[in-house]
């Protein structure tokens, strides 16, 4: 129990918990699907004016967070993590008020361990790295080239970008910007973090005292599970690995797909897993973040949701600090995503893939000024249930995120209010 405890709170706290990674990065028709879009609203014509763009993206393929135990290793060494040319930019990291970086916990914590070949768990490999890149192309082509939305050379009064204080988020975002904007800027791009007790773009079982009482209950419980279980034996006779030793589906999900990505050996007896682990996996996952309940999935993504909204209203009301901002870039994590699509109630039972990305489009009817919020995934357009459209009231969409979206306040307040709470 202390293990489970133990890996609760600390992966918790990077909101991986221990899975990130797809099979393998798929293409996608999102390019076109993205393309078609643009054009539309490109189209002088179209009722509808663009005025903001927010996108919560998931970091590049990495290095696993630990390897299976007991199976075939493999070398993940130092010329996997090497930056391509065009990735490069200059920034500067800093905390959300621009002053000094704050510590990174989770981080060093991975920095304490080293993976056979010399690399450390949960780094932005050289495929991740290019893979954000081409999610900034596919964005520059929509909001630069075709909508001629944004500036062509970056500009921070035009472009917020926030990460998690982890260095493959950090790299995600730099990677995306070099793509965006082909390597133009003028400044030094931030890239803003925060400490990690107060850190909204992961669940924070470290910062939110409830959410860690009830998250390390249901990650305890998730292996349990009468057909997890049954499965977890027989895979772990399978691939011979000892009975002592503490894996789950999301761990062995982990280091496979790291594997396969990058084109290294998985052990032949999982062949016949794969589609077996995908799916535990994510029904492990769908147990943690529990969506039937409303407050888990408030815990989790609460004060994130509660951001993108607030964004969105002072566009509308024009009371922002930066009146030209028309993009914030987010970069986190899978387990970012997953109780996000959960709360939009378009999660589709599918692990997110590398840099994945959650983009919410604010526009504006041209002749009645209402507000819509198009929700896009992986460049598919969204119909949110709830709502009447894909070009989603304004209204509409407040009312489908109200049950879960928390104020800063209130979020803390339910956080701490733990008294007589053993267990769920």
């Amino acid at each position: 129990m202390r293990y489970l405890w133990t890996r609760a709170s600390v992966l918790g706290s990077v909101s991986v918990a221990f899975g990130s990674l797809l099979w393998s990065q798929k293409k996608t028709d999102s390019d076109q699907a993205a393309s078609c879009s643009a054009s539309a609203d490109a189209n002088p014509s179209s009722p509808y004016e663009l005025k903001l763009v927010q996108v919560l993206f998931r970091h590049g393929a990495r290095t696993p967070l630990k390897s299976i135990p007991d199976v075939m290793e493999v070398q993940w060494v130092p010329t996997l993590l090497e930056p391509p040319a065009h990735t490069h930019i200059n920034y500067v990291v800093t905390d959300l008020h621009g002053g000094p970086k704050p510590p990174a916990p989770v981080e060093d914590g991975y920095r304490k361990n080293i993976l056979t070949g010399g690399t450390f768990p949960g780094q932005l490999t050289t495929v991740g790295m290019q893979q954000l890149y081409e999610l900034g192309k596919r964005l520059r082509r929509r909001y630069i080239e075709d909508t001629h939305f944004l500036s062509s050379i970056f500009s921070p009064a035009e472009v917020y970008v926030r990460s998690t204080n982890i260095v493959r988020t950090i790299e995600s975002a730099k990677c995306l910007v070099a793509g965006l904007f082909q390597q133009k800027q003028k400044d030094p791009v931030p890239i803003l973090t925060s400490a990690s007790e107060s850190e909204i773009l992961y669940p924070n079982y470290h910062g939110c005292k409830l959410l860690k009482i009830l998250g390390s209950h249901r990650w305890a419980e998730s292996s349990t599970l009468p057909d997890i279980a049954a499965d977890l034996q027989s895979i772990q006779s399978a691939l011979g690995i000892a009975a002592h030793q503490q894996v789950d589906f999301i761990l062995i999900r982990d280091d496979m797909v790291a594997r396969e990505t990058h084109g290294l050996p998985c052990p032949p007896a999982l062949d016949t897993w794969r589609n077996k682990v995908e799916q535990r996996a994510v029904d492990m996952i769908c147990h943690v973040f529990e969506p039937s309940k409303r407050e888990n999935l408030q815990l989790c993504v609460g004060p994130l949701l509660h951001t993108l909204l607030a964004n969105i209203d002072e566009k509308l009301q024009g009371s922002s600090s930066e009146p030209d901002r028309k993009l914030f870039l987010y970069s986190a994590h899978d387990t970012t995503l997953i109780p996000c699509l959960m709360a939009l109630g378009v999660f589709d039972m599918r692990w997110p893939p590398y840099a994945a990305d959650l983009t919410l489009e604010l526009h504006q009817h041209r002749q009645t000024n209402q507000a819509f919020v198009k929700v896009s995934y992986i460049g598919q357009d969204q119909h949110i249930p709830g709502c009447s459209g894909v070009y989603c009231p304004l209204e509409e969409f407040k009312q489908v995120l109200s049950a879960y979206s928390l104020s800063s306040e209130l979020y803390h307040s339910i956080c701490n209010n733990t008294e007589g709470l053993i267990k769920p």
